[in-house]
């Protein structure tokens, strides 16, 4: 089971882990209700190396981000969750709208994003990981599952 980690303790245990030699792979999103698209993703970048940090937006940012009503469950508790999956060994809750500050900050090997972004260079922080030595890469299968359906199917349930 993954453990939910302040920033500072997550720096160190990164460096922790590369000084090690091993790789640590970057995924991050809202992850507001868990469906089985945020499964696969996470499962694709675990792949990706040898330890898997999720970072998630607060609760402001998706506020922000996704508008009212969201997120329906509390950071703390999307924390929680995603720390339970079998993929995931870290969690961290950023603020902001980006975790380009964050990415900057953690250093990770490999930031993996969605199949929708098309390409690496697409991907918002790309020039952030790049700066530093990292990769990009995209995984997962391909954005057939969305949190903002999943609640309009629920509201229109009889």
């Amino acid at each position: 089971m993954g453990r939910v980690l302040r920033v500072e303790e997550l720096a160190a245990e990164i460096a922790r882990l590369q000084a090690a030699g091993q790789k640590v792979v970057f995924a991050n999103g809202h992850f507001d209700l868990l469906h089985v698209g945020h499964l696969r993703y996470l499962a694709a970048a675990r792949a990706e190396g040898d330890a898997l940090v999720v970072a998630i937006n607060n609760d402001a940012s998706v506020a922000s981000l996704k508008g009212a009503g969201r997120p329906v469950v509390p950071a703390e508790e999307r924390a929680e969750l995603l720390a339970a999956l079998a993929p995931v060994d870290f969690v961290v809750i950023f603020e902001g709208d980006s975790p380009a500050p964050l990415l900057a900050r953690l250093k990770p090997d490999i930031h993996c994003k969605g199949t929708d972004y098309g390409t690496p260079e697409r991907v918002p922080e790309f020039g952030v990981v790049a700066a530093y030595g990292g990769a990009t890469r995209l995984v997962g299968d391909p954005k057939d599952h969305a949190t903002s359906d999943l609640i309009q199917r629920v509201k229109a349930l009889p």
